[in-house]
C-alpha cells in the first residue's frame, strides 16, 4: 500500500514537472520553445503564426495573449526577468520597459521602415482614429455631417455619440491626443467636457464599441479606429467615415526581442525578422496601415490628416491624459 502511494506521488510530480516545463515553453524532447507575448487580437496573432510555420517553425515557439494593461504590467515590473523571448505590444509600453529596464536587445536585422524607429523595436501594425456616422440616422435625426471632434459637441448630438473611454481602450487616447494637439489643454478640457456630457451612456470600454452603436444605429456618430468604419462601409452598411480636422492620430504595436544572452535570443531575433518580414502581407489586410516600403493599402484607407502628438509617447503620457480625461468629466 505504501509502495503504490509513493509510486503515485511520483507519477503526480512527473506530470506536474511536465506540465510546468510545457507552460514555460519547454517541448516534448525537453527544447526550449520561444515564448512570445502578445497584446494582439486574434487576426494579429493568426497572421504571424502563418509566417512562423511558412517559415519552419512550427513546434518551435508558442504565443501567449494577454490584455495590454496586464502585459504592460508584467514588462514594467519584471524586466529581463520577464517569462518571453519576444514581445509583441503597444509601442509606448516598450518604449517605457526599456528606459525602465534596459531589457531589450537591438534588432540585427533590417527594415525598409517609412519611419525612423528606436533600434530595439518595430512596429507589426497601426491602428489611427477617425470619426464614423450612421448615414440614415443622421437624415431620420436632421443632423448634419461633422467634420470634426468639436462638432460632435453641439446640442443636436446630445445622447447621440459614442466614444471609447481612455481609461479602458488606448483607442481613447487617440481622442484625447487629437483634442490637446488642436486646442491645447485649457480649451481642450471644455471641448473634452461637453463631449462626454453628449456621450452619455455611450462611452465604451472597448476601441470597438463605438463603431458596433453606430452600425447598430443606437447612435448617430462615434469616434474609433478608422479601418473598422471603412470596412463597415465597404460591406454596404450605412457608414460614412470622417477624417477630423483635428488630425487623425495614430498608435503603433511594436516587436521587440527580450535581451537573455542566451541561444534564445539568437532564434528568437530570427522569427521577429519572420514575423516582420513576411508576416505583414497578411496584418495588413486587416490593419491597413502602411509601414514599410512596398506596402500599398487603398485610397480609402489613406488619412487625409495624418498627426503626430508632439510629446513622446509613455506610459506616464498615458496616464497624464487618463486624469486629463477624468478631470473633463
Amino acid at each position: 500500500m505504501k509502495k503504490g502511494y509513493i509510486l503515485t506521488l511520483a507519477i503526480l510530480s512527473s506530470i506536474l514537472l511536465l506540465v510546468g516545463c510545457i507552460a514555460k515553453g519547454a517541448t516534448s524532447d525537453g527544447s526550449e520553445k520561444v515564448v512570445i507575448l502578445t497584446n494582439g487580437d486574434e487576426e494579429a496573432v493568426t497572421s504571424m503564426e502563418v509566417a512562423l510555420k511558412n517559415a519552419g517553425y512550427e513546434g518551435q515557439y508558442v504565443f501567449q495573449s494577454l490584455g495590454t494593461s496586464e502585459l504592460g504590467g508584467k514588462l514594467i515590473a519584471e524586466g529581463k526577468q520577464i517569462d518571453a523571448d519576444i514581445i509583441t505590444m503597444s509601442s509606448y509600453f516598450i518604449d517605457s520597459a526599456q528606459g525602465k529596464h534596459g531589457m531589450f536587445a537591438d534588432l540585427t536585422f533590417a527594415t525598409n521602415a517609412l519611419e525612423t524607429y528606436p533600434s530595439y523595436y518595430t512596429p507589426v501594425l497601426a491602428n489611427t482614429g477617425s470619426i464614423f456616422v450612421n448615414t440614415q440616422v443622421l437624415m431620420e435625426k436632421g443632423l448634419p455631417t461633422p467634420s470634426s471632434i468639436e462638432d460632435l459637441t453641439k446640442p443636436e448630438f446630445k445622447g447621440l455619440v459614442s466614444i471609447p473611454n481612455i481609461m479602458d481602450s488606448s483607442t481613447g487616447w487617440l481622442l484625447v491626443q487629437a483634442i490637446i494637439s488642436q486646442y491645447g489643454e485649457e480649451e481642450g478640457k471644455t471641448i473634452l467636457r461637453d463631449l462626454i456630457a453628449n456621450v452619455g451612456p455611450h462611452l465604451e470600454s472597448s476601441g470597438s464599441g463605438p463603431i458596433k452603436k453606430v452600425t447598430a444605429g443606437e447612435v448617430a456618430a462615434g469616434f474609433g479606429l478608422r479601418h473598422q468604419a471603412v470596412i463597415a462601409s465597404g460591406q454596404g452598411a450605412p457608414i460614412d467615415f470622417i477624417d477630423p480636422t483635428e488630425g487623425n492620430f495614430t498608435l503603433t504595436e511594436s516587436i521587440a526581442v527580450v535581451e537573455k544572452d542566451d541561444a534564445q535570443t539568437e532564434l528568437s531575433m530570427k522569427m521577429a525578422e519572420v514575423i516582420i518580414n513576411d508576416g505583414r502581407e497578411g496584418i495588413l489586410q486587416d490593419y491597413p496601415v502602411a509601414l514599410y516600403g512596398g506596402e500599398v493599402i487603398s485610397d480609402d484607407h489613406q488619412p487625409a490628416h495624418t498627426k503626430k502628438f508632439g510629446d513622446t509617447l509613455t506610459v506616464e503620457l498615458l496616464k497624464q491624459h487618463q486624469d486629463y480625461f477624468n478631470s473633463a468629466k
